[in-house]
């Protein structure tokens, strides 16, 4: 049996992460698209004939994410598709934030959450995890490297998800407890 080094299973297990996060949320945005384009509309970055267009694009590149992952030599696309897409995301975001607008909704694909500091982190965190896929290989991993990358990816998914339904709820029970729901 050959040992498989550590990076080349980190990559691997973040690639699995990030195919299975944006998979998910670009099935979020598209089963919602109107209203996503509500959420791209209220952070006021684009001109209003733009923002069904937009809307689209984003769709469109965040299932290319997948995609590129799942194909043969297409992870490091795939790979900085996701990291360009987490950054302008966050950008978008503390756009907002340092116009005091902290009152919209992400639009991430979940449950909305108010737009905080926090969730910019949490895109450069995700972003730091997407540019793990980026690690040199050290040749191809075994069917049991395979079965440990996938489990480890799907783990962390879920558990992503666990903790952003938390967050959500948090965001939420704040906003009705300060009377300001939308």
């Amino acid at each position: 049996m050959t040992v498989t080094p550590w990076t080349t299973l980190l990559s691997a297990t973040a690639a699995a992460f990030t195919a299975l996060l944006f998979a998910h949320a670009a099935w979020r945005k598209a089963s919602e698209f109107e209203i996503f384009q509500g959420f791209v509309q209220d952070y006021r970055v684009l001109p209003q004939n733009l923002v069904t267009i937009v809307s689209g694009v984003l769709i469109a590149a965040e299932l290319a994410v997948p995609v590129a992952l799942l194909l043969p030599r297409q992870g490091r696309y795939g790979a900085i598709l996701a990291i360009v897409l987490l950054t302008v995301y966050a950008l978008a975001m503390s756009i907002n934030l340092l116009r005091g607008r902290h009152h919209i909704r992400c639009g991430c694909g979940g449950a909305p959450q108010p737009l905080t500091s926090s969730l910019v982190a949490r895109n450069a965190l995700l972003a730091a995890v997407a540019a793990l896929i980026l690690l040199p290989p050290h040749g191809d991993l075994a069917w049991w490297g395979m079965t440990v990358a996938l489990c480890g990816g799907i783990t962390a998914w879920t558990i992503f998800i666990v903790l952003e339904t938390v967050m959500s709820n948090h965001a939420y029970v704040r906003t009705i407890a300060s009377g300001q729901s939308r």
